[in-house]
């Protein structure tokens, strides 16, 4: 996507499902058809609020500690499939997902990765925001490919099938001192090293801290010109 292909049609999922549980089905299915029928797709949108966990974490002796920690400071907690350590969720935080073929397997995985950091700065700088790519020191849910302004706005993971993959990504709207002060106790917890101060946001980078802009931001950014057929979310999740 991102433009490479302005004869391709994406499809295009908006909104946010009822639950948690069927945010994560309609995220699901998107991957699922994309694999089927080789049309990619992309959704952007504002997950319940929560704390997510991955697995690592779920594996670590702090864990049920990290769970109590944020569940006591109103933020419910999930296990993720993709993705490394804790992320949470405003119920601004903006969270995005593309599906692509992934006809070549794991082979690919760099070309997806710097396609999504691209699309991702390219969005935010659309923003007013000048991001770059990497991270702070001692950030959220650390890893490779990052994207900061004034602190780490944007985390990127990447789970592949044998015919689909799905590129996924949070990306801080507002909130980064609400984001922080939930992080702060839950890394404790699991004894990952952690810098309140680290946590940036779109606000916080001098762009808007409006999660609907940043959606538009980031649909625009990764279907670039082609054709979208769009649909709401619970058409897939129902």
């Amino acid at each position: 996507m991102s433009g490479e292909d302005t004869d391709a049609t994406v499809r295009v999922v908006r909104g946010r499902a009822a639950t948690r549980e069927a945010d994560r089905t309609a995220t699901e299915r998107l991957r699922e058809a994309t694999g089927e029928t080789g049309e990619p797709a992309f959704r952007a949108w504002t997950p319940h609020r929560l704390v997510a966990f991955g697995r690592r974490d779920a594996r670590a002796e702090g864990y049920d500690r990290a769970r109590e920690a944020a569940e006591s400071r109103g933020y419910p907690t999930v296990e993720r499939s993709v993705g490394g350590r804790a992320v949470a969720y405003t119920g601004r935080t903006v969270a995005f997902a593309s599906a692509v073929p992934s006809g070549e397997g794991r082979t690919g995985m760099d070309d997806r990765y710097e396609t999504a950091t691209t699309a991702v700065v390219r969005a935010l700088r659309g923003l007013g925001v000048a991001a770059r790519r990497g991270e702070p020191p001692e950030s959220f849910c650390p890893g490779a490919h990052s994207v900061q302004a004034h602190g780490k706005i944007c985390g990127i993971a990447q789970r592949v099938r044998r015919d689909a993959a799905l590129v996924s990504g949070v990306v801080v709207v507002a909130d980064h001192e609400e984001l922080a002060a939930v992080l702060g106790p839950v890394y404790e917890a699991l004894d990952v090293p952690f810098d309140p101060g680290s946590v940036g946001s779109v606000a916080r980078g001098g762009g808007p801290a409006d999660s609907e802009r940043v959606c538009r931001a980031l649909e625009d950014a990764f279907v670039g010109d082609a054709e979208r057929r769009v649909e709401d979310v619970e058409s897939v999740a129902g």
